[in-house]
């Protein structure tokens, strides 16, 4: 059985941390079950095992951490959910892209409980959304946003960090880094589409997607 947190107050990144990498442990041995946690952080940056500095453009805008997960860059803050993802990977089929696969297909299914249609783009990592009230790119292609960022870590196969969704957070406070080092495209969010969606609303797609994308039995 896989636990279910939500956390009704932001969470301080440290103590998530603590939390995850204790859990993890945990998972690995055997003493406890498999854990999603949902929750919001405080606005902060974190930068991930592939993040460069000249990507953080106002360091002194909110406090940053390093973080172990992969990934670059990314903003954390109210309104967005946060789903830190402590799964065994091992028992799952020790296949770390096809994992990072499930991830993003879980988003993509949640997101299409509210008709929004995301997709995954070569070279470009998370959930990305098609803009077509926007000018198109110079290529003569849509423009697009990212909605969901997407950075893991393995310890003994088992899986923390995970994935971040905009619901309804303050969209200006991505600007202070270059998010996930993509400068030629922009975030968005739910509610900046549009789409009067709570947190609230995302944890019920994202708990009923789930199983979906993940079998209920595993090896």
């Amino acid at each position: 059985m896989v636990e279910w947190i939500t956390s009704d107050r932001p969470v301080d990144y440290d103590e998530a941390i603590d939390f995850m990498e204790t859990r993890a442990a945990e998972i690995a041995a055997g003493t406890a079950p498999e854990c999603i946690w949902l929750l919001e952080h405080p606005p902060l940056y974190t930068a991930g095992t592939s993040a460069r500095i000249e990507d953080l453009t106002e360091p002194d805008r909110f406090p940053v951490y390093t973080s172990k997960r992969g990934g670059q860059y990314t903003y954390h803050g109210p309104g967005q959910r946060v789903v830190y993802v402590m799964l065994n990977v091992a028992k799952r089929g020790h296949d770390v892209r096809r994992f990072v696969q499930e991830l993003e297909a879980w988003v993509i299914l949640a997101l299409a409980e509210f008709n929004l249609t995301g997709h995954i783009r070569a070279g470009r990592v998370g959930v990305w959304v098609e803009r077509p009230d926007k000018p198109r790119r110079a290529d003569g292609g849509l423009s697009e946003d990212k909605i969901a960022a997407i950075g893991i870590r393995l310890r003994k196969w088992v899986s923390f960090h995970g994935i971040s969704i905009n619901v309804e957070p303050d969209l200006e406070h991505f600007g202070g880094i270059v998010p996930c080092g993509i400068q030629e495209h922009g975030v968005t969010s739910l509610v900046d589409l549009g789409l009067p969606v709570t947190l609230s609303d995302v944890d019920v797609a994202l708990k009923r997607s789930f199983y979906e994308v993940f079998a209920a039995e595993i090896e």
